[in-house]
């Protein structure tokens, strides 16, 4: 049984969302062996530590890449029992069913202790096992990979959310929000935030997009409050992903990776967003990258986001895969990418004008796919009407517009809704929130509770 206790941090630590899934996983007698991804540097190992330290009586810590010498145990049996005495003797912690939980870190550097998740499955479901992966997608692909299908059970760590954020940086603020979506959801119609509050809460949306949902950079920012130090660890962490590149990929295909990579944000400075592949090199084919592509996507660096004309379901089967956008895992990171000083998004510098509607549309893809999943796209009539984001709801198509200031004036949600007619249309903005009939403004800050409000108000 975990006592979980909110704010109670060590050093300066970010209590993550993530936690509750964790205990529901913990607490199912339908439990599997939990595979948990998520890139690189997004606090997987941080997370799983926490969740050993204070929900269990004890655990242990593998880490396929710091030892691999446990590899050789994994590659001589699958057999849970044997594996549980070995590691029992090596941690010199005694591994009780229910009461110990077994993190296997890194766990695509040894596919055998991937394999043996189906045994734990089989065999001694009553061990807590719970492995992490940075580059497991990646791994698959790999020639030999195999994956224990239908014996594990999934879950993905994100970026920190503004959610997050905002609970350590104005816990005030935060209970206010929270108390604030509970009336609304509850409300009819809808109410408004007071504009005391709304510009607080801009303020500190802007100060996340500054800082990013890095865990390392937001705990520099949220100890210095320097935006130096943010700048460092940021520059840092896209520094770090590079170098992984030399050590997962094939070297005949890293100089493409690394083009790809160091180029992205050209494309996403042109205004449809629309990934080109001659932005990257002159006279590149799509065959020559499309290998690079998805290996950045697969590593979770990069979210890959289709095009559909047609609206019906599922949007799956409408999508064109020749026409696509690219946007980083992290809007922080992008900022840092674009060299955009800090103090021109927090004071509204006339130079941030043009690349503020790309990190704001970054920021919303990021909390759309932490709560709808990543089957996200994006629509177009034509060459005349475009709309940021489509969400597949159950049996509903929900067009999600962005903007990232207050005027919103759209032809394009117009002529939309006017064609498709849905039964939910929503737009993010700087704007308070505005419902009339089956269209709801909502505040950018808010993007993170659009799941939550949908499933609870019903709308």
């Amino acid at each position: 049984m975990c006592i979980f206790v909110e704010n109670i941090y060590v050093k300066m630590e970010i209590q993550r969302n993530i936690i509750s899934d964790l205990l529901k996983w913990q607490q199912s007698k339908y439990r599997k062996p939990l595979v948990l991804q998520g890139a690189r540097q997004v606090g997987k190992s941080f997370v799983l530590d926490y969740f050993g330290k204070n929900c269990f009586d004890n655990y242990i810590h593998i880490d396929f890449d710091d030892e691999p010498e446990h590899k050789a145990e994994f590659a001589k049996t699958k057999n849970p029992q044997r594996l549980i005495a070995y590691l029992s003797a090596v941690k010199g912690v005694k591994i009780v069913p229910q009461k110990t939980l077994i993190i296997f870190d890194e766990i695509q550097e040894c596919n055998e202790a991937l394999n043996s998740l189906k045994y734990f499955c089989e065999q001694a479901p009553e061990y807590a096992v719970v492995a992490a992966g940075s580059l497991l997608g990646v791994a698959l692909k790999r020639a030999g990979a195999s994956f224990p299908v239908g014996k594990v059970d999934f879950l993905t760590l994100y970026p920190v959310c503004f959610d997050e954020f905002l609970r350590i940086y104005d816990s005030k603020l935060y209970d206010y929000l929270h108390s604030f979506i509970t009336d609304f959801i509850l409300q009819e119609p809808s109410v408004q935030i007071p504009e005391l509050f709304h510009s607080q809460l801009i303020d500190a949306y802007k100060i996340y997009i500054c800082c990013g949902g890095m865990p390392e950079t937001m705990v520099r920012f949220l100890e210095t409050k320097s935006w130096d130090e943010v700048e460092s660890v940021n520059k840092q962490i896209l520094t770090s992903f590079t170098l992984d590149f030399a050590k997962h990929i094939a070297p005949k295909d890293i100089p493409r990776v690394i083009r790809l990579w160091t180029n992205i944000q050209d494309n996403l400075a042109k205004e449809d967003r629309k990934f080109r592949y001659a932005l990257v090199e002159k006279n590149a084919r799509g065959r020559d990258y499309e290998d690079a592509v998805e290996w950045l996507v697969l590593a979770g660096l990069l979210h890959r986001l289709f095009e559909v004309q047609t609206t019906r379901l599922p949007l799956s089967a409408y999508k064109n895969s020749s026409a696509f956008k690219l946007y980083l895992l992290d809007a922080g990171l992008l900022r840092t990418k674009f060299n955009i000083d800090p103090t021109a998004i927090l004071l509204g510098n006339k130079l941030f004008t043009e690349f503020k509607g790309i990190l704001t549309e970054n920021y919303v893809l990021q909390t759309l796919e932490r709560q709808f999943g990543n089957e996200l796209f994006y629509w177009t009539s034509g060459n005349t009407a475009e709309i940021e984001f489509l969400l597949q709801i159950k049996n509903e198509i929900v067009p999600v517009e962005v903007k990232s200031a207050e005027s919103v004036k759209s032809r394009s949600l117009s002529e939309y809704r006017k064609n498709e007619n849905p039964n939910l249309s929503v737009r993010f903005s700087l704007k308070n929130i505005a419902q009339s009939g089956d269209f709801v403004n909502f505040p950018l800050y808010l993007a993170d509770y659009l799941f939550q409000i949908i499933k609870q108000k019903k709308l």
